[in-house]
């Protein structure tokens, strides 16, 4: 395999040579497994954030509707006293909240939120408001805002 170049000149020598021959183009995956594992495990733990907050989202939905309600400045007392009912049987099974009424109503309220016991006078107001036509009570309506925030919902055992 002996190629003659004898009597050629050096531009000649060089035309001879041959290119050499490309290299494989270079992959763009990790060279280990170990890679892909990582990539797999927090496409999962990602996966599980996701769902994890919209199912809290979610679970909390009625507690901004009923925030959202409770926003307005001269809300009457008597719907003060409907959002109050209706978060309690969207958080509590219904044959706990639904026939509670009066001192025991407010029991409840004062037992299943983290704020302090109604003073007579608020706790009188909201047992009321459901047979009066009464104005806007701002106390009421941030307890009101404040037990909506602060319940704790049933956990079933």
């Amino acid at each position: 395999m002996s190629i003659d170049t004898t009597g050629k000149s050096l531009v000649d020598l060089l035309n001879m040579l041959e290119p050499a021959p490309e290299p494989s183009p270079i992959s763009m995956m990790p060279q280990t497994w170990g890679w892909a594992a990582l990539a797999v495990l927090l496409l999962v733990v990602l996966f599980a954030a996701v769902s994890v907050f919209r199912k809290n989202r979610r679970a909390n939905a009625y507690r901004r509707a009923a925030l959202e309600e409770l926003s307005a400045p001269d809300i009457p007392t008597a719907r003060i006293a409907e959002v109050l009912r209706r978060t309690a049987l969207a958080a509590y099974p219904r044959d706990k909240v639904a026939g509670l009424y009066g001192d025991e109503w407010v029991k409840f309220l004062n037992q299943s939120s983290d704020m302090p016991s109604l003073n007579q006078e608020l706790s009188h107001a909201l047992t009321e408001a459901p047979y009066k036509t009464t104005p806007s009570n701002e106390d009421l309506r941030q307890m009101a805002r404040h037990w909506v925030k602060s319940h704790k919902p049933y956990r079933s055992a």
